[in-house]
Parts: structure tokens; C-alpha cells; sequence
């Protein structure tokens, strides 16, 4: 079966989401307030709570997975609409901590050096191929596509909950090193 109308009305948004927001994330990134000579307080208090956020959006997709294999659809989509949330949440607050204070330089040394950049790399790899699997997995649940929702959420699962618990992995990992 091919796609519903209600799909199809989504499906420009879909494209211009997947390429404008990692667009606006990168350029936004080499954004620095602070060098640009604007007087902001760098909002180092962020990261322990982007991170958090990358945790409790890891516990709702899991809960949501169990949710729907219980039949509990209603819930299902409420905790997948969190999830939503939570990471447009962590974006908005990644975007603004990278544009207030400087880049924090991984200072761990030995093997946990190149776990470390295993870890971040495919976490921000995977956190822009993400995005059009999320938004067309939505759209195929909320138009009521479930047999094909089913089959995309099966990709799109696993991805979201590697990108959220590699978020807190990445966190836990260089915030030794960041500047108080």
C-alpha cells in the first residue's frame, strides 16, 4: 500500500526538516557569541541537563516500545510526542550552550581516546540521518499508516535510542573536562 494523502501533505516538511535543521545546527555551531563580541554569559550549566534530557528521551522511547507492544496505542503516542519534544528540546539547548562557550577539547588519553571519538562521531552521524526516519515514522503513525509505521519504526527504534543514550555516554565522558 502507497502512501495516504495525509502522508503525502507531510512529505515536503520532511525534506526541507532533514536538510535545514542539521544545516542550521552546523553553522549555528561555529557560531560564538562571545567571540563575536556580544555580552553573554556562557551558558555552561547546559550540558548536564541536555544530557539528562538525552536520558529521559532514551527511558520514553523504551517505554513507549513496551507501551505499544502492550496495545496501549494512546500512550504509545503521547510518550512518542515526549520523545518529540525532548529532542527539540536538547537541540535548542545544545545550539545555545555551543554559541555562548567554547568547545570543550576531549582531554582522555589511551584506549577510552578513541572509544571516545567511536562514540561521537556515530552519535552525531547518526543524529542527522535520524531525523527524516523520526519525522516520516511519525507521520505514517499519526496518519494512521500502521503497517508501514511498524515496519519504519523498526530502523528508526534503534537509531533514536542509540543517538540519545550515546548523548549521555558522550556527556559523561568529556564533562571531566569541562571549564567551571
Amino acid at each position: 500500500m502507497g502512501q495516504t494523502a495525509e502522508e503525502k501533505k507531510y512529505n515536503k516538511w520532511i525534506i526541507v526538516l532533514s536538510v535545514v535543521i542539521p544545516l542550521v545546527v552546523a553553522a549555528l555551531f561555529g557560531v560564538n557569541l562571545r567571540k563575536l563580541g556580544f555580552d553573554v554569559e556562557p551558558l555552561g550549566f547546559l550540558p548536564p541537563i541536555y544530557a539528562a534530557i538525552n536520558g529521559i528521551t532514551a527511558i520514553l522511547l523504551f517505554w513507549a516500545v513496551l507501551a505499544i507492544k502492550k496495545g496501549n496505542r494512546k500512550l504509545h503516542e503521547r510518550l512518542i510526542k515526549l520523545c518529540v519534544c525532548c529532542s527539540v528540546a536538547f537541540l535548542g539547548m545544545y545550539v545555545a550552550y555551543h554559541m555562548t562557550a567554547n568547545s570543550t577539547p576531549y582531554g582522555g588519553e589511551g584506549i577510552l581516546r578513541p572509544i571516545y571519538y567511536f562514540i561521537l562521531i556515530t552519535h552525531i552521524v547518526l543524529s542527522v540521518i535520524i531525523i527524516p526516519f523520526v519525522l516520516i515514522t511519525y507521520v505514517r503513525g499519526i496518519a494512521g499508516s500502521y503497517e508501514r509505521h511498524k515496519k519504519i519504526a523498526r530502523i528508526t527504534y534503534p537509531m533514536w535510542l542509540y543517538v540519545a543514550v550515546t548523548g549521555v555516554i558522550v556527556y559523561l565522558m568529556i564533562s571531566p573536562y569541562y571549564v567551571h
